[in-house]
């Protein structure tokens, strides 16, 4: 896998606002729609639903920040980037960015925890995860 990770969003008409650009809550969805996706794309199964359900632990985040750098309409794929920066001892810190024709429209950090499925009981990173995302870290 390489470090980065990308994901194809298409920007619709009913997600932008009157001025013609994309709702400004929508952006922050899309980036974990990302993160969701190279989370399947990294262990297979449908995303979140199976860490959750199927491997008994999840990612809740606990940071998120975002700066806009141009806005983003339908006239273009959305393309996310999602690169894995940091890992600790039960947290893992991802990059993301949303481009558009070249053009940078995002950019933002995001953290999740991990805990044990059904709790919010804060766990280790559980070992398979570890030994997958550790070669993917770029720094942030």
């Amino acid at each position: 896998m390489p470090k980065s990770f990308t994901h194809e969003i298409r920007v619709g008409w009913g997600d932008c606002d009157p001025a013609r650009i994309a709702y400004t809550a929508n952006i922050p969805a899309w980036a974990l729609e990302a993160i969701e996706a190279w989370w399947e794309h990294l262990l297979g199964g449908p995303g979140w639903y199976h860490v959750e359900f199927d491997l008994g632990w999840g990612t809740p985040f606990v940071h998120m920040e975002l700066d806009f750098r141009a806005p983003i309409t339908p006239r273009h794929r959305l393309i996310c980037t999602v690169t894995p920066t940091r890992l600790g001892t039960s947290s893992i810190a991802f990059r993301v960015t949303g481009s558009q024709a070249d053009s940078l429209c995002f950019e933002g950090g995001f953290v999740c925890v991990f805990i044990r499925a059904g709790s919010l009981e804060k766990r280790a990173v559980p070992p398979e995860v570890r030994s997958a995302v550790t070669p993917l870290l770029a720094p942030a």
